[in-house]
């Protein structure tokens, strides 16, 4: 898959099948976008293009204060559209100015006179341009002016209910992990660095790697505690994880992600970790002591190696 940044380093292809759109977390509704896109430039001998913003556009046109949770960064987006056969990923600089644009220049502009188009695929509610004035029907109306195709994909359902990003950030705030993969086509995850911390996990018998996020604008699930996936380079391990504020201790309430990594013990300071979220273990508690939280860790470790021989299988 190629990649571009501005529009002059994508060349002009007439034959171009697009789709525009925020697309964060590549969910299954977007899945089923880009698969037609993928399908239709093979059917046309076109090129298939997803044209994406950085910064999601609700960092620049939300109003201060507004809390942004995303469910996926840029480059997961990338990956998630190679994988689908993408040719052309184009991501393109959001910010105020490019948010005043009127739908007709935008497309004009980018699509028409610079990448080129023979057809546009967009879901059923997109909207596009300055107060988001575009929509299919306008859009279907540009397309007869400038010679190009439309298809619309109707609504992605599953078990009858929609799926969109907002129901999946729903999921992931209550901590429904598992609801939130099945929308998502794939586990959810989240990137960063191993930093130090405060060694209490290695007193405790269970030394952890506390996570620094590459993105602080990346939805944190709901606090407690995960059987995960977690990718180290190139190796795959199980864990579990802690998400909370360790009231246990005495808590300055920040929010932290600590990944206990099963037959484990190299020191990855420094290093890049993925988890993914394979499963709900339970709520977080706070313990009287220390002790009761040892046996209660020895618990989840207990139920970790039974969800680690079900997800081997």
């Amino acid at each position: 898959m190629k990649l571009a940044r501005h529009i002059q380093e994508i060349p002009y292809h007439k034959n171009s099948i697009i789709t525009v759109g925020t697309f964060d977390g590549v969910h299954l509704a977007h899945q089923k976008i880009i698969q037609e896109v993928v399908a239709l430039a093979g059917k046309r001998n076109g090129r298939s293009v997803v044209i994406t913003f950085e910064p999601h556009p609700r960092e620049v046109v939300a109003h201060a204060g507004t809390k942004i949770q995303l469910l996926t960064t840029l480059q997961e987006r990338e990956e998630v559209c190679k994988q689908l056969g993408i040719e052309w990923f184009v991501a393109l600089k959001f910010d105020k100015a490019f948010s005043n644009q009127s739908f007709r220049d935008f497309y004009t502009t980018y699509i028409i006179n610079g990448i080129g188009v023979q057809l546009v695929v967009e879901g059923f509610d997109h909207h596009w341009g300055r107060n988001r004035e575009g929509t299919i029907e306008s859009l279907v109306q540009l397309g007869k002016e400038f010679e190009f195709d439309v298809v619309n994909i109707e609504p992605f359902t599953y078990n009858s209910h929609p799926v969109n990003s907002s129901i999946i950030r729903d999921d992931l705030n209550r901590g429904m992990v598992e609801d939130a993969a099945i929308l998502l086509g794939r586990p959810y995850t989240l990137r960063g660095k191993v930093v130090a911390g405060d060694g209490r996990g290695r007193l405790l018998g269970y030394p952890t790697a506390n996570l620094e996020l590459d993105s602080l604008k990346k939805l944190i699930p709901g606090n407690g505690i995960y059987f995960v996936k977690v990718d180290v380079g190139t190796e795959m391990y199980f864990g579990m994880t802690s998400i909370g504020v360790r009231p246990t201790f005495q808590s300055t309430g920040r929010r932290t992600i600590e990944v206990n990594i099963l037959d484990f013990d190299k020191d990855i300071y420094g290093y890049e970790l993925t988890i993914s979220f394979l499963r709900r273990m339970r709520d977080e508690f706070k313990f009287d002591s220390a002790e009761q939280l040892i046996q209660q860790m020895d618990k989840d470790k207990e139920m970790s190696r039974v969800l680690q021989l079900e997800y081997k299988k």
